[in-house]
């Protein structure tokens, strides 16, 4: 079988669809053939390999709302199409401008198979959401499946639930190798933990952008008195804004973009994890699903239609606020930090939810999945 896998980019560049597609990349059998097919953020096209994949990266020229644009990305694809015949495609949404390109020349190859993997409705540029309506619309219909990646999302996604009959759950996967505790990460923990001590650590990771809710968290923050140390990773387009509200409170403390050793050990190193993502922007939650897996209580708003409160259930594996009130974000980290058997309650929860999101549960899903994919006349799956 020969798989050819589109996302919008793919690693080493960093996010959580260009991850999900490599774990799709690693849970498909042996003996299937694979190609990626993604854009490249440079303007040079660019061919190498992921892991013995062969990959074809199309160069850009420009972004718009969050859509990379590529003046070779049509001629590319129909080169890649001609030459590697694929029996399946797997499409990761959205990306409008790619979804062009591969209807056309799906239209050119019938028998060929195409799974949506549906990461979040266009909600942000409504604009582009109606531009592409239709197209959309062809896209699900083309679709012989479509996956979600929890049920509070395909409940909230008016998409999903036009074409609910198409529909499976499955749900994006974490690495535990990369969580894996050894005697440099205890080290590290333990360096962190001095630092902090006798403050409640509070942990916040994630890209300074609006969906992400930073802003509320250090709104939380502030209106909280005593001992904490809140600790936000990363950066973005918000960072500078962030650091200006932020300013004045000597307990909220910026840790940049970490490296990966250091993400694992302020996981471990953390009281709480805090989570403040706003809007289905949101559609999953990788990193909170990892410090769910280190352990780790969380507080989070509650987002209609979101998997964020698929992946934390509210008074299980932590606590959840009213979305968008800082205030009652506030009060949920409080009650955690003053309460201990809580904390280790909720955390010993979290551990065991984790295991839902485990590579080996998400590669048993995909090869499920595609057992329920059945091959059209000429088709060889």
């Amino acid at each position: 079988m020969n798989i050819l896998h589109i996302p919008n980019y793919a690693p080493p560049h960093i996010g959580g669809i260009e991850q999900t597609a490599k774990d799709i990349l690693d849970s498909m059998p042996q003996d299937c053939r694979q190609r990626l097919f993604c854009f490249h953020d440079q303007r040079k096209t660019v061919r190498d390999e992921l892991d013995g994949v062969p990959v074809t990266r199309c160069g850009t020229f420009a972004k718009v709302s969050s859509q990379p644009l590529s003046a070779c990305y049509g001629k590319e694809l129909r080169k890649t199409f001609r030459a590697f015949l694929p029996d399946l495609v797997i499409f990761h949404f959205p990306n409008p401008f790619a979804a062009h390109y591969l209807l056309k020349n799906l239209k050119k190859y019938p028998a060929c198979k195409l799974i949506v993997w549906w990461h979040l409705d266009i909600t942000k540029q409504k604009i582009l959401g109606k531009l592409f309506r239709g197209q959309t619309e062809r896209l699900l219909e083309r679709a012989e499946r479509i996956v979600a990646t929890s049920p509070n999302y395909l409940d909230g996604s008016p998409w999903l639930n036009k074409f609910r009959e198409k529909c499976t759950v499955i749900p994006s996967c974490i690495d535990e190798k990369r969580l894996s505790r050894d005697a440099e990460t205890d080290e590290r923990v333990r360096a962190i933990r001095q630092k902090y001590a006798g403050k409640t650590i509070c942990l916040a990771l994630g890209r300074h952008v609006p969906y992400k809710g930073i802003g509320y968290f250090i709104e939380a923050a502030k209106g909280l008195k005593g001992d904490y140390a809140f600790l936000i990773g990363g950066k973005g387009e918000l960072t500078e804004e962030l650091k200006r509200q932020a300013a004045g409170d000597a307990r909220i403390v910026f840790l940049g973009v970490l490296p990966e050793e250091d993400v694992k050990a302020y996981l471990y190193a953390c009281d709480l994890f805090c989570f403040p993502s706003v809007t289905k922007n949101e559609a999953f939650g990788l990193a909170l699903a990892e410090a769910l897996s280190c352990g780790k209580p969380a507080v989070t708003f509650t987002i209609k239609g979101s998997g964020v409160n698929f992946v934390s259930i509210g008074g299980v594996t932590g606590l959840e606020a009213e979305n968008a009130d800082a205030d009652a974000f506030g009060r949920a980290i409080e009650t955690l930090a003053c309460d201990e058997a809580l904390r280790r309650k909720f955390g010993e929860a979290a551990k065991e939810r984790a295991k839902l999101f485990t590579k080996e549960v998400f590669r048993k899903n995909v090869q499920a999945l595609l057992e329920t994919i059945s091959p059209k006349e000429g088709g060889s799956l």
